[in-house]
């Protein structure tokens, strides 16, 4: 498949707008963990977290991550794709990694919604830097294209 121009510069800036709405609630999500973790179960503001990492899950990352995986995938099947290029292959592999962190995430939010969530604010800092972390290795791949 060959897109024109045009609709690849498209395709182009909606997988980056959607990555970016993605990234901010990898980034935030943890972030809400860490100030839930300081609230007494059942209290108003815990109930008020748990209503925010819901949304922020449901209404904004999971479209935002199905939404970069389609303009992704759309820009991949691109016939100029040079699937041999060995920086692809580790954006590929943050990708996944970007993936089953956003899926943690959602244990993570399952448990503190049910007043269940066993780790401690620590864990979720350290959580916090792991999407951080992909999303520098994919950005300097994609750009520098060292391999």
């Amino acid at each position: 498949m060959e897109f024109s121009g045009d609709a690849y510069l498209w395709i182009k800036a909606g997988h980056i707008i959607s990555v970016i709405a993605w990234m901010a609630g990898l980034l935030y999500l943890p972030r809400l963990f860490v100030y839930h973790c300081g609230t007494e179960a059942g209290s108003e503001a815990s109930e008020t977290f748990k209503i925010m990492e819901r949304r922020l899950l449901r209404a904004i990352m999971n479209p935002a991550m199905l939404s970069s995986l389609l303009f992704g995938g759309l820009l991949l099947a691109d016939s100029s794709t040079d699937w041999s290029a060995g920086w692809l292959h580790v954006k590929l592999l943050c990708v996944v990694g970007l993936m089953v962190i956003h899926m943690m995430m959602g244990g993570w939010r399952r448990a503190f919604e049910v007043d269940a969530n066993t780790k401690p604010e620590k864990f979720f800092r350290i959580a916090n830097e792991v999407p951080t972390i992909l999303m520098i290795i994919i950005v300097l791949v994609a750009v520098l294209k060292p391999w």
